[in-house]
């Protein structure tokens, strides 16, 4: 990497980023952190709900009793983050995909973890393959 590549994108191409465009191959480590490493999904979460932040504050200033208030951005709010958490492994590829990445380290950690108990269950138990 020469001294003169980015680590890190800027802020407009930080938001080119999340807009679906790749970075460029010298940001490709700091790619594969934003989607596998520790804290993606909270980070992923945060970069849908900040958005519509504006409009939930919005609604406490909205003149009805508090309950309604609440109600309104409870509406808004647990919906977003459902369908956050549950699309979050396909944005994740996408995001791997566009960057020239392997889609499939998505679910690397997983596979591993697999692996880890099933060498665990075999060390303790044996193959049960065998008769």
């Amino acid at each position: 990497m020469s001294s003169q590549s980015r680590t890190r994108p800027t802020p407009v191409g930080f938001l080119r980023y999340l807009g679906g465009r790749p970075l460029p191959e010298s940001m490709r480590e700091w790619v594969l952190h934003d989607v596998v490493g520790p804290g993606h999904t909270r980070r992923y979460i945060t970069r849908g709900v900040l958005p519509l932040l504006p409009i939930l504050i919005a609604f406490f200033f909205i003149p009805t009793p508090l309950i309604y208030r609440v109600g309104m951005i409870a509406i808004l709010l647990i919906p977003l983050v459902y369908f956050q958490i549950a699309l979050t492994p396909f944005y994740r590829r996408h995001l791997l995909l566009t960057n020239g990445l392997d889609p499939d380290l998505v679910s690397a950690r997983t596979q591993r973890r697999k692996e880890a108990t099933k060498a665990d269950y075999d060390a303790i138990y044996g193959d049960r393959r065998q008769p």
